[in-house]
Parts: structure tokens; sequence; C-alpha cells
């Protein structure tokens, strides 16, 4: 008879939300998963990609021991063998061409990884390559980058106090469907209502009208790359009709001049016809954000994924400052993390500013990578320099990356390649090595970064569900193994449980107790109770000051001011802006092989408005072309009142329809790859990040 049905708590590691599972199982199988009622951060909240998990641990497509590239195919090796032979061809190429031959690419699941989130920094000090690029460049860079520029620090980033704020401003973000993004909130719809309950307002501005902007009711309409244009013209608001209020930071802030000078030149009449959004509701929005009980404002994807998304979060922050709802209750606030990254950071070394320029297009290094747009010039363009072999652990960049396609052929010019991922997917068929991890319920988690943008102070420790095969190695035994080939030093024989232990024992709640011990004595976590102001004691600038206007923001101003001349012409070739979209049931390109998750009418479609389908003559469920300066892709058509004229949309993270990869699931419901469409040479200047949204774009019917 087997044993009986036993329940196992956890946190979801598939995206930053934090829900906590209840876990049914027996006889090392899953039975159920349902949200945790008892976790006290969310509440018993679950999205259905939680589900996955189990097909993820049960996939026949997940790779489990080590393979090699041959004429004849892929064969298997032994760990010994593939540890060795990694470490010398890597070596080889940092002989004959130098340290920084060698790339490092990090997908978004690394974030998401207890393990790799310890001990990449071990790998990468191995490695000794400075030629780092990830996830982060085509999503969140700019968010690191302002912060680094105001607050001393890359991650010291403000979260909305979602809980407590009476009015929420969100720009560019999808929150009810990403469960947040850089502001960790599981059931963000359940929190939308109670703040409209409360007598409070929740206001969208986005060229589509979003999942979340449909919970709050109220939205604006905008065009496509115009935020920081807007954001500026509120500024000049509530500058002109004199309700600044730095509140209690009002010792700490530096450089209001400036930034007043700056704001002048941008009043909501010169902007309103590039912005989309008339001078008289611009002002309004302004003037209801500046007058609440406490506000804050939210710039998400859609500002930050853009030319100008530098400008976007900068001036966010700006705004929840000069309003005083920056470190106040119901305003953007700085979480309390258990586990703090900042703990022992000394003030006034930033964690990155731009010291080091790309080799070709010269783009800047921010936050310890360069940008992922340079990634295939890098690879491609001969010189002192150039990159020979690359290392990519747990991402997809040839689906994830700008001109996807484009990077897939510049990986096959490599002279070595070895990826850490679970499956043979579009961008590891090009390795010559790939070394598969343990998955989610095989690993012991705790959220190292997610935390740091909780919208409220908790710690939870998850031991692994099921124990790993003898013949398997976690992603952290990996990167210890490689690093151990690459330098001849042993392991130290450390776990990630220890430094875990160690940061808790000596962060800010350590007075009270609190241990890994304590952790799994509360498997369903502890809360560490709200935010709290802190910033003064947080502030890592070597004066403890607040930077309101770093010159680098007022410098790209100018960059933004050429974009008003240019409205409102008219693109011929390419009429339309592409954007992208968020879909409740994918993250990323990874998720795409659960059944549960894909079965279904097809998502992967092209949104364009009523009044731009019929002047094309498109109907829902038609093929059409979409065509950029870039590349060529055909896709179904689905008319919709949700997008402003001008612009479509398609959801990031398809195109399974490579050969030679094993996923086969996704490979029945393939989509297309945004970017086939989308150029590494749309990026934000300022920061490197890559710009997807706003690509002019045309459309035809097939």
């Amino acid at each position: 008879m087997g044993t009986d049905v036993q329940t196992h708590f956890r946190t979801c590691n598939i995206c930053e939300a934090m829900c906590g599972l209840a876990i049914e199982h027996r006889d090392g199988r899953v039975l159920s998963i349902r949200g945790d009622r008892n976790d006290p951060f969310s509440q018993g909240h679950i999205c259905p990609k939680a589900v996955a998990l189990q097909d993820y641990y049960e996939d026949p497509d997940r790779l489990k021991t080590p393979i090699r590239k041959t004429q004849q195919g892929w064969e298997p090796m032994s760990w010994d063998d593939a540890f060795a032979e990694v470490a010398q061809r890597l070596r080889a190429v940092q002989a004959e061409h130098g340290p920084n031959a060698v790339a490092i690419y990090l997908g978004n699941p690394n974030a998401h990884n207890f393990g790799n989130a310890i001990f990449l920094p071990h790998f990468f000090k191995a490695l000794g390559s400075k030629s780092r690029f990830s996830s982060a460049s085509a999503d969140q860079l700019p968010h690191h980058v302002a912060s680094n520029a105001m607050f001393g620090h890359g991650m010291l980033i403000p979260v909305p106090d979602i809980d407590r704020t009476r009015f929420f401003l969100i720009i560019g973000g999808n929150p009810v469907v990403s469960n947040g993004s850089m502001m960790t909130a599981a059931g963000v719809s359940k929190r939308i209502k109670a703040i409209k309950a409360r007598g409070g307002r929740v206001v969208v501005v986005d060229p589509r009208r979003t999942e979340t902007a449909k919970t709050a009711g109220e939205h604006l309409f905008i065009r496509p790359e115009s935020d920081a244009l807007l954001l500026l013209a509120m500024l000049h608001t509530i500058l002109e009709e004199g309700m600044v209020d730095f509140g209690h930071l009002g010792p700490l802030v530096r450089g209001f001049e400036s930034l007043a000078a700056a704001a002048a030149r941008f009043a909501p009449e010169t902007v309103a016809a590039a912005v989309g959004i008339t001078a008289k509701d611009i002002r309004q929005l302004a003037i209801d954000l500046a007058s609440a009980e406490s506000a804050v404002c939210y710039a998400r994807m859609g500002a930050s994924t853009q030319s100008f998304g530098g400008l976007c979060q900068w001036l966010t922050n700006v705004i929840n400052i000069v309003t005083g709802n920056c470190d106040s209750p119901g305003g953007a606030m700085f979480p309390q993390p258990a586990f703090d990254l900042l703990l022992n950071k000394p003030k006034g070394k930033r964690s990155s500013d731009g010291r080091f320029r790309s080799r070709v297009s010269g783009l800047p290094f921010y936050n310890g990578e360069f940008p992922v747009s340079a990634l295939t010039e890098e690879i491609t363009t001969p010189g002192d320099g150039q990159l020979k072999a690359m290392v990519t652990i747990a991402g997809n960049p040839v689906l994830s990356s700008p001109d996807g396609s484009r990077l897939g052929d510049a990986l096959e010019q490599l002279d070595f390649m070895v990826s850490v991922d679970i499956y043979l997917n579009e961008t590891t068929k090009h390795a010559d090595i790939i070394l598969p991890a343990t998955t989610g319920l095989e690993v012991a988690h705790y959220d190292v970064f997610f935390n740091a943008f909780a919208v409220s102070n908790n710690a939870k420790y998850s031991e692994p569900l099921f124990e790993k095969s003898s013949d398997q190695r976690h992603d952290w035994q990996i990167l210890k193994a490689l690093a151990s080939a690459l330098t001849g030093n042993p392991d130290d024989g450390k776990a990630p449980e220890d430094l875990l232990d160690f940061a808790l024992r000596y962060g800010s709640y350590g007075a009270d107790g609190m241990s890994l011990d304590k952790l799994r004595e509360n498997p369903h976590g502890i809360d560490l109770g709200p935010l709290k102001a802190c910033l003064e004691e947080r502030l890592k600038t070597a004066e403890t000051e607040i930077f309101l206007a770093p010159q680098m923001y007022l410098d790209d101003l100018v960059r933004l001011e050429q974009t008003l001349a240019a409205v409102p012409s008219v693109r011929k070739d390419y009429p339309f802006q592409l954007i992208g979209r968020r879909l409740t049931r994918s993250h990323n390109t990874w998720t795409h092989n659960s059944r549960r998750l894909v079965k279904g009418k097809n998502p992967c479609t092209l949104l364009l408005s009523p009044a731009d389908a019929g002047e094309l003559g498109i109907e829902s469920g038609q093929r059409v072309k979409v065509r950029s300066g870039t590349g060529e892709i055909e896709i179904e058509a689905e008319v919709s009142d949700e997008l402003m004229p001008g612009v479509v949309s398609i959801p990031q993270g398809w195109g399974h329809d490579h050969p030679d990869t094993r996923m086969t699931v996704a490979a029945t419901q393939p989509g297309v790859s945004i970017n086939e469409l989308t150029d590494p040479r749309r990026v934000d200047s300022l920061t490197g990040n890559a710009a997807f949204n706003g690509t002019p774009v045309a459309i035809a019917v097939v």
C-alpha cells in the first residue's frame, strides 16, 4: 500500500509574485497544487502558472544528464567529463583571445533560483570575464540605473505601497496579469479593488486598455514612447501649481533647481499632441495625484522597454519624491528584506556607473552587464575583443532578445558554447554541451531578489518537495563544479543554506532570532510587517543625499525634445507602432512546454483596433503579414477595441517552430516571435535597455 497523502508548502518560483502553495502528494506524485491560505504574504492567491510546476517536474522532454553534440547527434556524457571539457575549452578560448572573449548570458529564471542567486558571483569570479549579458537589459535595467543614480545602489528600488495608497497611477504596466513586476504583490486584482473600496482611485495610462485598466475603471490611451513627455508635463504642472512637498525627505533632496528649470520646457500644451492626451487631462491627472491623501506613480514594462526607458524610470521616482509620496505610507516605499542585498554595502560605491562601453556600438555597462542588444554584433564583428565562446544559464535569447534569428546564426560562429538548461530549445540547440539542472520541486527556495521588491516585509524558506536522483545536479552545484574546474581550487563544501542562515542572523531581523531554523519552523512564512519609512538609513550615496536631477538625465532631455519636432509626422512605410503584451498563462519563453498552459485557442495573435482593421480590410481570424525594417512574420489577427488606433500588439516569448529542438508541447502551439521584427539598434541610448515597444511596422492581408 502507498503512503498517506501529505501536504508540502512552498513558494512558487515561476514568476515574482511569491505565491504560497499547498501541494498534496503521495508516493512521489503530485496530486494537487493549490494556493496556501496560511501564507501571510499571498493569502491563498494562485495563478494558472503554478500548476505547471508539476508539468516541468514530470516533463519527458526535460534533460537530466549532460549531453554533447556530435556528428551523429546528441550523446550523453558523465558529469565529470562534462565539467572537465567545459573548463578546458573555455580556458583555451581565453588563452588565445583574452579573458573577455567568453560571454555569459543569464535568463530570467536565474532571478527565481535561490542557489544561483547565491553562487553566480562565485562562478563569475572564477571565469574572470566582464562580458556579461542578461534578460534584465530587455526588461528592467532602467529601474536599476535610476536607483543607482538617485539613491546610490541599483537594488534600492522603491515599490508601490499598494495596500495603503489612495491614488495609484500605473503607466505601461499590467500588474493584474503580471502580479506586480518590480512590485512583488500576489493578487493585484483584489488589491486594486480594495483601493477603490476605501474611496481611492486607480488610473492606468497605456496604449492598450489592459486587464489592469478594466479592473481599475479609469484609463487613458497614450502614444507609445511618449511616457516621459507625459511625466515631464505632470511635473511641470505640479511645479506651476505650487504643489511641491518633499515631506520628511526635504533635507536630503539635492538638485531641485536644475530639475525645475528642465521641467519648465515641457508644458502640457507643448506635449499633448505627441502624447495623445489633452493638456487639460494631463494637468488634472497631475493635480489629482499631487493632492491625494497618499499616492504613488508606478511605471513598468511599456515605460522601460522603449527608447526613453531611462527617463521614464527617473521621472517616476521624481514625481513620487516631489509630491511627498516617496518613503511614505501609501506612496513609493523601500522594503527591508530579511536577506538584505544591501547589507554591508558601503556608501559611495555605486553598483553600476556606465564606466565601460560595448566594443562595437559603445552601449553602456550598467548593473554588472552589457546590454543584450549588443550581443549579436559582439559575436559577429571581427577585431580585438570579439566574443568567441558563450555560457548561457537558464536563458533563451534567440526568442527573447531583439532580432533573435540573427543571434541564432551568430551563435553558430562561436568556437564553443555551453548551456545550463533543462531543455533543448531554440538557443541551447546551438550549444556544444548542455548541462541540465533540477527543477522547482526538487530544489530548496528562498526569494533572494523578490523580497527586495515585495509590497510588505516577509520571509519564507521552502524545502525541496522531491529528492533529486543521484545522476542529477542542482544549478548551484553545476556552478560550483565549473568554478572549481576553471580555477583548480577544491569546492569549499558550502551550500546556499549556509549563506542564507548567515545573512538572516546578521540582517535587520537577526536580533529577533531570525535564522534558517526559524524559517523551517514556519513553513507558511513569517510576516515581518508593512513597509516602513527607512530611506535615510538605507541610502547608499556617499553624501547620504537623494540626487533629484543627475546630469545624465538632464542631458538626455535634448534627445526627448527632438521627438516633439517629429509629431505628427506619418511614417509612410511603417505606419503602425508595435507593443508587447502580458499573458496570464505564459511567462517569457520557457513555460510553453506545459500542456495545460498552452491548451485552448491561440494566444499569440496580432491585436489591432477596429478602425485600423476596417481600413485594412482585416477581420479576426485572418492571417496577416507584419513587416518591419528588420524582418517579417505571418500571424493571426484579432480585432479588439482594447487598442488605440495606430498601435498593434503581439505577446513576447513565442516562436517555437525552430528545427532540431525538443520541446514537444511547445511545438504544437508555436506562435511567432515578436523578435523577428524588433531591431537591436533600437535601444534606450541612456541605459542600453532594448526598445521593443514602439517598433514601426506595416500590416497587410496575406
